[in-house]
């Protein structure tokens, strides 16, 4: 039985992006008589806003989805908290001060999520009064797991190459996990089965493999569908005031007709469907 999930954050309105994404998730479920899940991802500090997630249930209902709701993730704090108390007694975190701008100021190469952490604090080099995050020994953490691939339903095998991102973040300074810790801990928790999201967090998903051979999770597929983008070869986000489900419900149109088109892809004037793996035109 195949289980999917739809996992937005409360910290702006839904907008096509997200129904394309939800409807992917859903049908997917759905075919194979599966479970479609709902997860709020709201440990965004002072962005999350609890009001959204009901704007949330309304726009999946008026698309005409049916979805379980999981425990958001403020619920799930005590897990990620024992998860990178683990890693850490394990050797495989260490505490990092470093601002954005002081490791700008050393030129560090770039990776698939920016600049790669050169690894300034690993050593202990730190003011200990600072505010710290906790990042992950690529090398150590490595070493302890060896090979290890995974599987893309569109894209067929991958060797997990997670190297390529450094020393990434898995506490934050101002949340209480990064998107890769909580993400990939939450998805054992629920069951996943297949991970289907945009395929902008393709590389993501080598570093939440290694996360769960790490803590012993189960492997789950995943699923990397295409992004939709605006007229500028852009995706759709709420940063930059993609119309929302919300305006669309508000002015009368029908939700139904609309997820029904986007399965099709017939999509509306002005957005484009990509058509790389990667999520690029």
């Amino acid at each position: 039985m195949t289980v999917t999930r739809f996992a937005p954050s409360p910290n702006g309105p839904l907008h096509l992006g997200h129904a394309y994404s939800a409807i992917v998730a859903h049908d997917l479920a759905e075919q194979s008589g599966g479970r479609f899940l709902l997860r709020i991802e709201d440990i965004d500090g002072a962005r999350s806003r609890p009001e959204l997630a009901d704007e949330f249930r309304r726009d999946l209902e008026w698309l005409g989805l049916e979805w379980e709701e999981v425990p958001a993730q403020s619920t799930r704090l005590a897990s990620y908290e024992a998860a990178a108390q683990r890693l850490l007694d394990e050797g495989l975190l260490y505490r990092c001060t470093c601002t954005r701008a002081e490791i700008e100021a050393l030129e560090p190469r770039m990776g698939p999520e920016g600049m790669v952490y050169p690894g300034t604090c690993k050593h202990g080099n730190h003011d200990a009064m600072r505010p710290h995050a906790l990042r992950l020994d690529m090398e150590k953490a490595l070493a302890r797991t060896g090979p290890l691939t995974w599987e893309d339903a569109l894209q067929g095998p991958q060797q997990a190459t997670p190297q390529e991102f450094g020393d990434v973040v898995l506490v934050r300074k101002d949340a209480p996990a990064s998107y890769h810790l909580a993400a990939t801990m939450d998805d054992a928790a629920d069951g996943v089965t297949l991970v289907t999201r945009g395929a902008d967090l393709f590389a993501a998903s080598h570093i939440h493999r290694l996360l769960q051979a790490l803590l012993g999770l189960p492997v789950p597929r995943w699923h990397h569908h295409a992004l939709l983008l605006d007229s500028d070869g852009k995706k759709l986000a709420k940063r930059r005031g993609s119309p929302s489900l919300a305006d669309r419900r508000a002015a009368g149109e029908d939700g139904k007709a609309l997820a029904q088109s986007l399965r099709m892809g017939q999509i509306p004037c002005g957005i484009t469907l990509s058509r790389s793996p990667h999520g690029d035109t």
